[in-house]
C-alpha cells in the first residue's frame, strides 16, 4: 500500500514545514571583571572572575520583564585533535576542538539583567588564546541562547590562594535521608552534595581531578560524575550530583567517592551499605523516635523498596497482649527511609494511655504482594 509506506516515511522524517524550536530571544555578555568584554584582561588560572551579561530580544534590546535563570559553560582555548585513522583506508586528520570546560553554572536572572562570579580552575591550558562562553536562559515562559569567542584565557594569577582543604563530601543513596550502613534496594540512586570555598573542580581541562566513584574497592568498576553535577543556582561553591547505579548484587558494597575542588585540593568520602533483593520485602532499623516520649512519637523503619506504595500498620498493645491502637498508612518514599506513621499517645477512644511499657508490631506490605514485619517496644512517660 503505497499509502501506508509514505505515512511510515512521514514518521521518520516529520513535518518539513514545521518551524524547530529555536530560542528567540538571545543573551549578551556585556562586562569581565568590570570591563566592555571587547576590552577586558585576560581571566587566569586561580583568578576570580565576574561575568555580567543582559537577556535581550531579537532587536537587542534588553527583557526587563525577563526573570528567570542564566547559565554558563565556560570553554577552553581550541586544541589540535587527531584521529586514529582505525579505517584501514583513511588517513590521520587533525582539527580544532573547543571541549574543554573551565565553568559550569547557573545564576538568577532579574529584569533581564544577570552576573556570574566564579573562581578560574588552576587546570587550564596556560597559553593566551580566545576562550568561549555559551548561555543559555529561560523564564516562565520563554528562553534565549547567546556566546562570545572574544574573552581571553591564560596563564596564572599572582598570589597563591590560601586554601588547603578539600571539598566537603555528603553521600546519599536514593534520597538525603538515608544513614551510611543502612540498607538498599538492587538499583539506588547516588546523590551527592558537595561544598568548598574555591569550587568544585568539574572541568575537563585537567587530568585525574574528576568526581569518581568507585564500587566495591574495584578500579576496573568506576564512574566520572563530572557530567552529573549541578551547581545550586546562584552559587559557584556547592552543587550536586545524581547518578543511578548499575544493579548490584545482594550484600554489603561500599562506594569509595573522590572530589577536588578548582585548585586541585581533593577529599574523599566512603559510603557503605547492604543490597537486599528486590523480590524480596526487607525491613531494618525499625524504631519509634522520640523512645521514651510524652506526647508524640514518629514509627521508623528502612526498606528496600523506594518509589512503591508500602500499606504501612502499626499495632501497639498492652504487655499482657490488649490491643490499644492500631495505625494505617499507605506510603511512598523516594529513598530508603520512612517516617510518616506517628502517634498520640492516645488510644482508639481518644482517651490517652497511661504511664509505662507498651508494645508494638510494624508490619508492611509492597504493592507487589511482599509482606515483612517486626516487633518492637516503646515508653510512655
Amino acid at each position: 500500500d503505497q499509502r501506508l509506506e509514505h505515512l511510515e516515511s512521514w514518521m521518520l522524517l516529520g513535518d518539513p514545514a514545521m518551524t524547530l524550536g529555536f530560542p528567540r530571544g538571545r543573551v549578551r555578555p556585556t562586562l569581565v571583571n568590570g570591563h566592555p568584554i571587547a576590552t577586558a584582561d585576560t581571566l587566569s588560572a586561580t583568578e576570580f572572575a565576574e561575568i555580567e551579561g543582559e537577556v535581550t530580544n531579537g532587536a537587542g534590546a534588553r527583557l526587563t520583564d525577563f526573570n528567570g535563570t542564566v547559565s554558563l559553560t565556560l570553554f577552553d582555548k581550541p586544541q589540535a585533535v587527531r584521529t586514529l585513522a582505525n579505517n584501514p583506508t583513511s588517513l590521520p586528520v587533525t582539527f580544532q576542538s573547543q571541549t574543554a570546560t573551565l565553568f559550569r553554572g547557573t545564576v538568577s536572572a532579574s529584569s533581564g539583567a544577570f552576573r556570574f562570579r566564579f573562581r578560574m580552575p588552576r587546570d587550564i591550558n596556560f597559553q593566551y588564546g580566545a576562550g568561549r562562553m555559551s548561555f543559555y536562559a529561560q523564564d516562565s515562559s520563554r528562553d534565549a541562547t547567546g556566546f562570545t569567542g572574544s574573552v581571553q584565557i591564560g596563564g596564572l594569577a599572582p598570589g597563591a590562594p590560601n586554601d588547603r582543604e578539600g571539598p566537603v563530601i555528603r553521600a546519599y543513596l536514593n534520597d538525603e535521608r538515608f544513614v551510611n550502613g543502612s540498607i538498599s534496594n538492587q538499583n539506588p540512586v547516588l546523590l551527592l552534595r558537595l561544598a568548598d570555598s574555591s569550587g568544585i573542580n568539574t572541568g575537563s581541562a585537567g587530568i585525574d581531578h574528576d568526581i569518581v566513584v568507585t564500587v566495591d574497592d574495584n578500579n576496573r568498576q568506576y564512574y566520572v560524575l563530572n557530567d552529573f553535577y549541578e551547581t545550586e543556582r546562584d552559587s559557584y561553591q556547592k552543587g550536586s550530583v545524581r547518578f543511578q547505579l548499575p544493579e548490584l548484587s545482594a550484600g554489603p558494597h561500599r562506594l569509595h567517592i573522590k572530589a577536588w575542588d578548582v585548585l586541585n585540593n581533593s577529599s574523599t568520602y566512603t559510603l557503605e551499605f547492604v543490597v537486599a533483593k528486590d523480590e524480596d520485602l526487607v525491613l531494618d532499623h525499625v524504631l519509634n523516635y522520640p523512645n521514651p516520649f510524652t506526647t508524640k512519637t514518629q514509627f521508623w523503619f528502612e526498606h528496600n523498596k523506594p518509589g512503591m506504595d508500602l500499606r504501612t500498620t502499626v499495632e501497639i498493645y498492652s504487655v499482657t497482649g490488649r490491643i490499644i491502637k492500631t495505625l494505617r498508612r499507605t506510603i511512598n518514599t523516594t529513598g530508603n527511609r520512612s517516617s510518616e506513621v506517628d502517634w498520640d499517645g492516645r488510644d482508639e477512644f481518644g482517651d490517652r494511655v497511661g504511664r509505662g511499657v507498651y508494645l508494638y508490631r510494624l508490619s508492611v506490605e509492597s504493592a507487589d504482594g511482599r509482606k515483612a514485619g517486626r516487633l518492637q517496644k516503646l515508653v510512655i512517660l
